[in-house]
């Protein structure tokens, strides 16, 4: 039986290394204060709301100042989406 022809391979060489550039003037410099904020105001108005007994930040929507605050801290994770 005839031997097989053994093919010699090239060394290895890496492909060449693509060029990771950051570009931070993409207009997004609103988005971290904007999300930190409405992170803030909403855990913020939760707390008032418990520590005043319901008598502020609106005495008037009772328990809904509950949903309120969690609706600041929703709108922050909605904001955190525009982050890059």
């Amino acid at each position: 039986m005839p031997k097989s022809r053994i093919r010699k391979k090239g060394d290895f060489t890496p492909p060449p290394a693509k060029a990771t550039t950051i570009n931070l003037s993409s207009g997004r410099g609103w988005v971290a204060p904007l999300m930190l904020a409405l992170f803030v105001v909403g855990l913020a108005w939760i707390v008032v709301f418990y520590v005043t007994t319901g008598d502020m930040p609106v005495e008037s929507l009772g328990n809904w100042n509950i949903v309120v605050g969690f609706g600041f801290i929703a709108g922050g994770f909605v904001v955190s989406t525009q982050w890059k």
